[in-house]
C-alpha cells in the first residue's frame, strides 16, 4: 500500500473575542486540513493548528509523503526531518501557541496515517496506540475573559436569536459576574465536572476574586484550574498562589521559563502543570533536575504526534510526573484524535482541556460530537472513526479565503480594542 494523493486545505472557523495574556482571538481561527488517499483508495484524514508557514511546508512535503507506505512511519519522519531540517531551530514561541513547524507537520501526517492503518487493520487508533483503555475520556470547562460578540462575521455583535449555550458564548465576561455566568453555562450545556480559567488578562487581584467566586458557586466537587499563561512574575505567583491554595486542582504556567516554574512550585502547596515551560523531550532532563512542574500538559499537535504522546505518559510515570492534555480552537477531527489518546492511556489523572465548544462548526459528517457529563465516547469505528465531510470542508475554505487571515496574530487584534497594547513577557 502507498500514498498516491495528499490534498491540503486551509480553513478558517469562527471564533469569539476570547481573551488571554497574548491579546484577543481574532474572528477567525484558522486550521489546516490534510488528507492522504492510498492506491487501493484508502483516506486518512488529520486536523492541525494554521498558518501560511506550515501550509506551505506542507506543500513542499509532497514528495516526502506520495509513495510511503503509510505504515513505514519512522522512514517518513526522517525523510522529513532531513528535509525541514533548521527551518524554525525548533523554537516554540513566546506566545501560548506552539509555533513550531515540524512537530506540527510530523503530528498531521502520523494521524492521518494511523488513520489509514487503522481503516486497512479494521482496528481503531486507540488499539493502535497499545489498546482501548477506557470507552469515554472526561473533559473540563474552559472559560475565558471575553468582549461581546459571536466571532465570525458578525465579529462584536450577537445573534438575538441564539439561545441556551449559543447564546451565552456570545456574552461578554470581564468580571466576576460574567466568569461565573460563563461556567455555569458551559457547565449546565455540557455537564462538566472541573473547571479551567484561562488568565493572565485582568490584574491578578481580579483573577483571584473570580476564582473564589467559580469555587463559591461550584463547591469543592468541581476541581479548578487556572492558567495565566506565564505572564505573572515569581512574586506575584508567589503572593497569589498563596490565596489560591486549597481553591486550585492545579496552576498552570504562572511564570515563564522552567527555573522560575521551580522557583514557584517549591513555594506552594498547589500542583503546578505546564504546557509552556517543558515542551520537547529535550526539556524533560533539566525539568526533573530542578523540577520545574507537576503535571505536563501535553498535545500531540505539539509533540509530534500520537505515539510521541503515548511515550510522554511513560517518562511522565518513570519521574513522577502527571500527563493530561492542552487544547486549541479545534474540530472533530483533532478531537477525536484527542478521545483516541486518551482511551490509550493508561492513568487519566485530569480531565483533558477542550476549547470545542466555543466553535459551532464542523467538518466531520454527522456534525459535532456530543459531551454526556462532560465526557465524550470514543468513536467505534476503524481509525480515528470519523469521515470528512467535503461540503463543509469547502465551505470552512471559502471562510479562509474571505477572511484574509494567514497566521495568528493577537496582539494585533487586541490593538482594535485597545490601540497601542502590546503583549508583555512579564504583565504582573
Amino acid at each position: 500500500m502507498k500514498i498516491r494523493e495528499m490534498h491540503i486545505t486551509p480553513i478558517a472557523i469562527v471564533d469569539p473575542p476570547l481573551l488571554n495574556a497574548a491579546g484577543l482571538h481574532a474572528p477567525y481561527a484558522l486550521r489546516i486540513i490534510i488528507e492522504l488517499i492510498t492506491d487501493n483508495n484508502i483516506s486518512g484524514i488529520s486536523e492541525i493548528p494554521g498558518s501560511e508557514k506550515i501550509r506551505n511546508c506542507l506543500e513542499e512535503s509532497r514528495e516526502e509523503i506520495t509513495g510511503k507506505d503509510p505504515f513505514n512511519l519512522t522512514n517518513i519522519f526522517k525523510s522529513l526531518e532531513s528535509k525541514f531540517s533548521g527551518v524554525d531551530n525548533d523554537i516554540r514561541g513566546e506566545q501560548s501557541w506552539d509555533q513550531r513547524v515540524l512537530t506540527h507537520i510530523f503530528s498531521a501526517i502520523e494521524v492521518a496515517c494511523l488513520d489509514i492503518i487503522g481503516k486497512e487493520t479494521g482496528r481503531r487508533i486507540s488499539d493502535l496506540l497499545g489498546g482501548t483503555v477506557r470507552e469515554q475520556v472526561p473533559f473540563s470547562a474552559y472559560l475565558f475573559f471575553k468582549h461581546k460578540g459571536a466571532g465570525g462575521e458578525l465579529g462584536f455583535d450577537i445573534d438575538p436569536s441564539a439561545s441556551g449555550w449559543a447564546a451565552a458564548r456570545q456574552a461578554q465576561a470581564l468580571d466576576v459576574e460574567g466568569i461565573v455566568a460563563q461556567g455555569k453555562a458551559m457547565r449546565e450545556a455540557f455537564g462538566f465536572q472541573s473547571v479551567k480559567l484561562k488568565g493572565g488578562v485582568c490584574a491578578p487581584e481580579i483573577e483571584l476574586e473570580c476564582l473564589r467566586a467559580l469555587h463559591n458557586e461550584f463547591g469543592n466537587k468541581v476541581p479548578l484550574r487556572f492558567d495565566p499563561n506565564g505572564v505573572w512574575s515569581v512574586e506575584t505567583a508567589i503572593s497569589y498562589g498563596k490565596e489560591m491554595e486549597g481553591i486550585l486542582d492545579y496552576y498552570e504556567d504562572p511564570v515563564r521559563g522552567r527555573e522560575a516554574m521551580s522557583r514557584v512550585r517549591k513555594a506552594l502547596d498547589i500542583a503546578i502543570a505546564t504546557n509552556m515551560c517543558t515542551t520537547s523531550f529535550k526539556d524533560i532532563p533539566e525539568s526533573i533536575r530542578i523540577g520545574s512542574e507537576d503535571i505536563i500538559l501535553s498535545d500531540h499537535h505539539f509533540w509530534g504526534g500520537l505515539r510521541a504522546s503515548m511515550h510522554l505518559e511513560w517518562l511522565c510515570s518513570v519521574f513522577g510526573r502527571k500527563l493530561s492534555m492542552h487544547s486549541n480552537s479545534h474540530l472533530g477531527i483533532s478531537l477525536a484524535a484527542m478521545l483516541h489518546l486518551g482511551a490509550a492511556l493508561k492513568e487519566l489523572h485530569y480531565a483533558f482541556d477542550t476549547h470545542y465548544p466555543w466553535q459551532e462548526e464542523e467538518v466531520i459528517k454527522g456534525g459535532k460530537f456530543c459531551f454526556e457529563n462532560g465526557f465524550i465516547s470514543v468513536p467505534k469505528g476503524p481509525g480515528l472513526g470519523v469521515e470528512l465531510d467535503k461540503e463543509a470542508l469547502a465551505k470552512l475554505h471559502n471562510n479562509y479565503k474571505r477572511c484574509g487571515l494567514m497566521h495568528r496574530d493577537d496582539e494585533i487584534e487586541m490593538q482594535k480594542v485597545e490601540p497601542g497594547w502590546k503583549f508583555e513577557l512579564t504583565r504582573w
